[in-house]
């Protein structure tokens, strides 16, 4: 995830230490698996020849909340596997709607795989992002009604 931030998503930080610090604060060991232990969050890893090559991690109202691939893994496929399991599981949760706050460096990357562009926002790391959207589905099938209180006893 930090090699990602540093090597790919240049053009978010600038190489602005300031941005950095900011951006890579939080990606420490301990604050990674706290945010993989969380029953908030669906967390997935990708691992290709038995290396960690990219991670994402979705909270249960089908915001993305991170997304990151090795930098050697870039193009290879990683992302839109990550991608498409984050939203087969928004689909089991009955999420209707995808969220993400992108950077520049992923936009293109979101806007092939679906979603539809939206307005800049701010992020907390002092860097430009772009607020994507996907639509799942309208609805979901209604379950049928329990019929318990229509059970004659005897």
């Amino acid at each position: 995830m930090r090699r990602s931030i540093l090597e790919c998503c240049i053009d978010d930080h600038r190489n602005d230490v300031a941005i950095l610090s900011a951006w890579l604060a939080n990606k420490t060991p301990e604050t990674v698996r706290c945010w993989f232990g969380s029953h908030a969050n669906y967390s997935i890893v990708a691992v290709s020849s038995g290396v960690v090559s990219g991670v994402a991690i979705m909270t249960r109202q089908g915001k993305i909340v991170l997304c990151y691939v090795s930098p050697e893994a870039r193009f290879g496929g990683t992302g839109k596997a990550l991608l498409q399991a984050l939203e087969c599981r928004a689909k089991e949760w009955g999420v209707l709607q995808l969220q993400v706050n992108s950077t520049l460096t992923a936009k293109g990357f979101y806007a092939h795989n679906g979603f539809v562009e939206g307005a800049v926002a701010r992020t907390a790391f002092g860097t430009d992002g772009i607020l994507f959207s996907k639509r799942l589905a309208a609805s979901y099938p209604q379950k049928a009604p329990c019929r318990c209180s229509l059970a004659q006893t005897d």
